[in-house]
């Protein structure tokens, strides 16, 4: 049954995305003609369905707690542990606010998922060139400020069922130079989705959203440690319950 159920969100998957491509190339057209900011809210609500009919297909029964903790305007980073691919689609589900975020160069390469990338503000970096990367995260500072989102994985790499992992104070960068707040991301449950046996499962997922943690009062002196350090201990409190 697992076996059939996978089958099935994975061809649901698939052919939705298909579907979604000529939306996609309009408002990616749109977006280069000077349109970028009503097509990357217009794109979100878009994503947002998608993301939902997902978790639908899953069969998964999802907890959400504290949304009101994200203020609607402004801008934001929305930090959060990164245990399963799953947890972007909890992300475009539940944030409610059209985001960004920073994705490797290689998506650059990948047809219609770096167009989608593009539309709902994200940014490609290449590490290995340290000047384009800086350009990368400026743009993503520019982007904040100007009241914009950006969802941020400071753990580096997805920790499939290791636990909350430590967090790398780089990776909060776009927050201490933006001074835009925080708002911690608690996810429980998204690795056993599928990732943990390689088939879809029903399973109980929760997302926390903790309180805005301020960035424009930290000392200037190891700034980002401290917001890293004080983020990490929100998001493992939200992760015990």
């Amino acid at each position: 049954m697992a076996f059939i159920k996978t089958i099935a969100v994975f061809f649901v998957t698939v052919s939705t995305l298909l579907f979604l491509v000529p939306f996609g190339c309009l408002g990616f057209v749109l977006s280069v003609l000077g349109l970028k900011k009503p097509m990357a809210w217009f794109m979100h609500k878009i994503a947002q369905c998608w993301a939902r009919l997902l978790i639908v297909c899953t069969g998964c029964s999802v907890e959400v707690r504290n949304r009101e903790n994200i203020p609607p305007n402004g801008g934001l980073c929305f930090v959060s542990n990164h245990g399963s691919i799953f947890d972007i689609v909890l992300a475009l589900a539940y944030i409610g606010r059209p985001f960004g975020f920073i994705a490797k160069k290689e998506l650059l390469l990948i047809p219609f998922l770096n167009m989608w990338i593009f539309l709902l503000g994200g940014f490609f970096i290449d590490r290995k060139q340290p000047r384009n990367a800086l350009k990368t995260i400026n743009s993503g500072i520019r982007s904040l400020k100007a009241g914009g989102c950006m969802l941020i994985f400071p753990e580096g790499r997805r920790s499939r069922g290791e636990g909350l992992l430590p967090f790398h104070p780089g990776s909060f960068k776009l927050a201490t130079q933006s001074g835009v707040p925080v708002v911690p991301i608690s996810i429980t449950g998204s690795y056993d989705v599928f990732e943990k046996n390689r088939r879809v499962r029903a399973v109980p997922v929760r997302v926390v959203f903790g309180v805005p943690v301020a960035t424009e009062d930290l000392p200037p002196e190891n700034r980002k440690q401290l917001l890293a350090d004080q983020v990490h201990a929100v998001v493992a409190a939200g992760l015990e319950g």
